[in-house]
């Protein structure tokens, strides 16, 4: 999948203090200012554009921890 769409919704919903075009796919996006408030927008806006929906096993700071982590959960519950 494409980390392309991941990055705008991040961009629009994640709410970083950090440029989201400096952040790499695999970079930290705790660091770069997501909080867990923020998480919870960010995972409803994946849901609602993705058509998918998270489990309960997928709701945790290592599924939101980066671009990658994002993509990679939204790509196994797409399968």
């Amino acid at each position: 999948m494409s980390s392309k769409k991941v990055r705008e919704i991040l961009a629009q919903h994640g709410r970083l203090a950090t440029d989201i075009n400096s952040i790499s796919d695999d970079g930290d996006l705790y660091n770069a200012g997501l909080t867990s408030l923020a998480t919870v927008g960010l995972m409803l806006a994946l849901e609602e554009e993705f058509d998918i929906e998270f489990p309960d096993s997928m709701l945790s700071r290592k599924t939101f921890s980066s671009i990658e982590a994002i993509s990679d959960a939204i790509e196994e519950l797409q399968e």
